[in-house]
């Protein structure tokens, strides 16, 4: 999915990690007030040490946030426009961090108007002769689906981590290397890029021996549709009717020992489950990537396959005129009111719960559909 390019980005030669958290902080503006002013906090702090060790003042001896601009001011080190900035960003970060009261676009966009005047300062002081700060520009509301709360909240978590491992080897650097012009940071990694789709961050991490799953965000309550695993369905079946592995969120951390919930499974059930899991969760990215593509379409899919119902196809009658070689699936379809293409279910092997019907004659309807839309 196209992105356009956040405002930032020009901050990604001379730190990556402030660049990256900077980029949080545009995308939260519209979706969450109170998540970006809380984290700009955290970002402006980030500046300040990193203005202090240049400075060769430790940043360690100043307790808090204030104590910190408080010895900036006194050394003379910042402007009183930049001074204000920061007090703002403070306080506003201190509101959003322990009042209830919901907070405003207006009040994030204030914070985000400081955060320039900040950046601008800290590129012309410290950053390389040939960076320029563009002039400030309001962010627009994205036309795109969010992050909801919790996932923007795990993508700040992670954002700050990175900059405190960076922050680490930034101190441990000898004097010539601090200068932060001179600084590059490491890039943040595949895994994050991918992560910029809202729903694709890491929500958790389900293991197997020596192996792992990284399950994300828009899956962390999926409904694990038995018919979606070919070698666990029944094992699936049995594990929900004792109120197990029904959705995402009820897995164990590690699926070793899961067979002993139910009688007369063993430990490869435990291994079919977790190898069918990793190309459930890999078809499930694919087909969010593909609705997040094509907003407003009508989607079939069929394992790991798909297909886009247009409106003539939604309107064929499903009956043995229009379709041949599944007749009992297409009874069954009709006494039960699904009468045309465009009432069948999204996901297909739902269809296979019939009597007297199995994947192989699932699969006959989704190819004689797919030769419909090709001709």
């Amino acid at each position: 999915m196209t992105r356009k390019t956040y405002f930032y980005k020009f901050l990604e030669p001379l730190s990556k990690e402030l660049a990256t958290i900077a980029r949080e902080l545009e995308n939260s503006i519209f979706t969450s007030p109170r998540t970006m002013l809380t984290h700009a906090r955290t970002f402006m702090e980030a500046i300040v040490d990193k203005v202090l060790v240049t400075e060769h003042m430790s940043f360690e001896t100043y307790t808090s946030l204030l104590d910190k601009l408080d010895i900036l001011d006194e050394q003379g080190i910042i402007t009183r426009e930049v001074r204000d900035a920061l007090h703002l960003i403070r306080k506003n970060g201190n509101l959003a961090a322990h009042d209830v009261r919901p907070f405003r676009y207006s009040e994030a966009l204030l914070s985000w108007e400081s955060l320039h005047t900040i950046v601008s300062w800290y590129v012309e002081v410290y950053g390389p002769l040939e960076m320029k700060t563009p002039d400030y520009r309001d962010p627009e509301p994205s036309v795109q689906e969010a992050y909801d709360m919790t996932e923007l909240q795990i993508r700040f978590e992670n954002m700050e981590k990175l900059f405190k491992n960076s922050f680490q080897k930034f101190l441990m650097q000898t004097p010539e290397d601090t200068e932060v012009a001179a600084t590059v940071q490491e890039a943040v990694g595949s895994q994050e890029e991918e992560s910029i789709i809202p729903g694709m961050t890491t929500i958790r991490t389900i293991h197997y021996g020596t192996e792992s799953i990284q399950v994300p965000h828009f899956l962390r309550d999926a409904f694990l549709l038995p018919q979606r695993f070919e070698k666990s369905e029944l094992f699936l079946i049995r594990l929900g009717g004792e109120q197990q592995a029904r959705i995402m969120s009820e897995l164990p951390e590690n699926l070793e020992g899961l067979h002993t919930y139910v009688k007369r499974y063993n430990d490869t059930n435990d291994r079919n489950l977790f190898e069918e899991l990793k190309t459930f969760i890999e078809e499930e990215k694919k087909r969010r990537e593909i609705k997040l593509k094509r907003p407003g379409e009508l989607f079939l899919f069929y394992k790991a396959d798909y297909m886009i119902i247009t409106e003539k196809l939604s309107q064929v009658p499903l009956d043995k005129n229009e379709f041949e070689g599944i007749p009992s699936l297409l009874r069954q379809l009709n006494e039960f009111g699904i009468e045309y293409v465009g009432q069948l279910p999204q996901e297909l092997v739902t269809l296979a719960k019939y009597r007297n019907v199995g994947i192989g004659t699932v699969e006959k309807l989704f190819e004689q559909l797919k030769r419909r839309v090709r001709h």
